[in-house]
């Protein structure tokens, strides 16, 4: 297969052809030979729970050995993957959480509270007086309730308490899916699937609803609004994007995986005047530092520190050559560097305990030593520097973007410091220029070529007048193909989306963060609602939301957790459950009727815009913002008649 069957990005269709010369397997070639895949997988219709199993639901054998229908089974196997996904996100909340109290409580701390302002303003949402109290007394405090949210055995979650819009609030109390607790509602999806414990599919369906829901607005949240107070909230920000950022002449650390605490120290001590002369003396010029993943978004968002690549490019970044060490913590990580780094002078590093790679060097993170293990880290690459064999192959594409945008920061953009407001955007929205929004996010998958979803349905809804907002690997895609260029507008956009973004001053794919901050998505929604003008409820915006390339059970999640909070969701790859036709007809048609999102699945990306288009129009004739009214000049006669309230 050619590479540009493979991927739409210049600089990984250089580097699969360099793999395929040299010999090396990618993950597009182990996709290749698992073909054809497992059909009964596909739809969701396999049961391994028991030992009486596995179990596969076919015409002849309609049930499982337990009796299980194919919708008992396929809501089963869909709830693990949404207890896995919210575990994942929630994990590295708790981490967050974790070193954030340790930042508040030790006066010998590597960290420190970076943002006072904002540490005052979530504290005061989760009920804690900020009056007359000290930053440490208030940061205290805040992590105690934070962390009390992963675990506590009465109430619901405070979150869903203050940051969703009161109507959303009252859909989820009626239909009794408010999160109680992060952990609770993930262990109680595990108990719920055991065998010969739940068998209803939509109870079952309920359970997962209030797990991704503890995610979304709860351990996805808090990871987002304490990493703004501890690592500073981001702020616009120019950066450099693809595998030619990578430079040959350098020290070059590639950080991949999720989890900032380690990244934002590399960062903080990677240009250390005693280790550049370090690195100077070993021959290269300096240090670079680049991300893959949401590692990179988390740094990007914040310092600017330039993104090599998304998911699918962690494999082609070491077959530069140029990379003398890769620094991993958690999630989205290929079990294949361990081996491909092998064949190159690349050191992997591990740094979390739970992950450890067979093939990489394991250097364990802890918070309390950050700033030693981050030096040792460093030096590691340094004097790896020297081992590099042969000519490195740094391709030479590159793009420049601006990222940054937060919940917060919006206000500024639009409005500017003394007029700080969402009204800019509502009205926009009201008279048309703006038709809706939409958040592209999620994955890459080697089903799809590579970065060709994203690309696609970005540049058709933004020529539909329709605002995107992006995180993770989809704002990585994004960024390399210059749509998070201010001048990306006049290139891209229909007339009145060009028309706002050039006079604010902003792209027309707003990058908010990684894939966890996808919680802003979510807070910046409730603030539209709450700014008036578009109805009372998420449900009611003219917005949507895709996941075109999508491939981890965090994306289901996500997924599921936007569905709740009233989106219209389309995701590529079908959810593997159309084995199932009662759950299908349920979370894509019934599920409206509950919580009104739904979800739908198209793998052709123009189709998906068409589908997202229709949905935004059908909100705007629902809110009754479609109606052209008569263009009039105002006399002096008219304008005294108008009410001001």
């Amino acid at each position: 297969m050619e590479p540009k069957e493979r991927s739409s990005d210049k600089a990984s269709q250089e580097m699969i052809a360099c793999m395929a010369q040299a010999g090396q397997q990618n993950a597009w070639d182990r996709f290749d030979s698992q073909l054809p895949q497992c059909g009964f997988g596909k739809q969701g219709i396999c049961c391994r729970i028991c030992a009486m199993g596995p179990c596969r639901i076919s015409k002849k054998s309609p049930l499982g050995v337990c009796g299980a229908t194919a919708d008992t089974i396929a809501a089963r196997n869909l709830l693990r993957m949404i207890a896995a996904g919210a575990a994942s996100h929630s994990d590295h909340g708790r981490e967050v959480a974790h070193t954030f109290k340790m930042a508040a409580e030790s006066e010998n701390s590597d960290y420190m509270i970076k943002d006072e302002l904002k540490l005052r303003e979530v504290a005061a949402r989760y009920g804690i007086k900020v009056e007359g109290r000290q930053t440490k007394e208030i940061a205290c405090e805040l992590a105690d309730v934070a962390l009390s949210e992963f675990g506590k055995q009465e109430g619901t979650l405070i979150s869903t308490q203050v940051y969703p819009p009161p109507a959303r609030q009252k859909v989820w109390q009626q239909l009794g899916v408010t999160p109680r607790s992060i952990d609770r509602d993930i262990v109680e999806i595990m108990h719920r699937t055991h065998m010969g414990v739940g068998s209803d599919y939509k109870n079952l369906m309920k359970q997962g609803i209030r797990a991704s829901l503890s995610d979304g607005w709860g351990g996805s949240l808090i990871a987002t609004e304490l990493s703004d107070i501890l690592f500073g909230a981001p702020w616009p920000i120019r950066f450099g994007t693809n595998l030619g950022v990578l430079d040959a002449k350098q020290v070059n650390i590639v950080v991949h995986g999720h989890e900032p605490t380690l990244s934002d120290i590399i960062v903080a001590v990677s240009q250390e005047p005693e280790l550049v002369q370090m690195a100077k003396d070993k021959g290269a010029e300096g240090i670079n530092l680049a991300g893959i993943c949401c590692t990179a978004n988390e740094i990007l968002m914040r310092h600017g520190i330039p993104v090599a690549g998304n998911f699918l490019q962690q494999e082609l970044a070491i077959m530069t050559g140029a990379v003398d060490v890769m620094l991993v913590d958690v999630q989205c990580i290929m079990p294949s560097l361990g081996s491909l780094s092998k064949c190159f002078h690349t050191k992997l590093i591990t740094t979390s305990p739970k992950c450890k790679i067979d093939g990489a060097e394991h250097i364990e993170f802890h918070e309390d030593k950050a700033l030693e293990i981050a030096r040792q880290i460093i030096s590691v690459a340094i004097d790896n520097y020297g081992n590099r064999k042969g000519k490195t192959s740094v391709p030479k594409t590159t793009e420049r973007g601006i990222a940054g945008f937060t919940t917060e920061n919006i206000f500024y953009n639009l409005g500017g410091r003394f007029r700080a407001s969402y009204r800019p955007l509502n009205d926009n929205v009201i008279n048309g220029r703006i038709r809706g929004a939409a958040g592209v996010v999620g994955c890459n998958n080697p089903k799809q070529v590579h970065d060709y979803g994203h690309l696609t349905l970005i540049k058709e809804l933004i020529k539909n007048n329709v605002l995107v907002v992006s995180t993770g690997c989809s704002a990585i895609a994004a960024a390399k193909a210059g749509l998070m260029r201010p001048d990306a507008a006049a290139k891209y956009c229909g007339k009145g989306l060009q028309e706002v973004c050039e006079t604010v001053g902003i792209p027309p794919v707003l990058h908010v963060g990684s894939c966890v901050d996808n919680s802003r998505i979510l807070t910046i929604l409730s603030n539209v609602v709450a700014e008036g003008g578009l109805g009372e409820d998420i449900s009611q915006l003219p917005v949507a939301g895709a996941a075109p390339e999508w491939m981890s059970e965090k994306a289901v999640s996500i997924g599921m957790y936007f569905v709740a909070s009233g989106v219209y969701t389309v995701i590529s790859e079908p959810l593997p459950i159309l084995g199932a036709p009662n759950l299908t007809r349920y979370l894509t048609e019934e599920i409206e009727q509950e919580l009104g999102g739904k979800w739908a699945f198209e793998c052709d990306p123009i189709k998906t815009a068409e589908m997202m288009l229709e949905h935004i129009e059908n909100k705007r004739d629902a809110l009754g913002i479609n109606k052209k009214g008569e263009r009039k000049l105002y006399d002096m006669a008219d304008r005294r008649a108008i009410s001001v309230e």
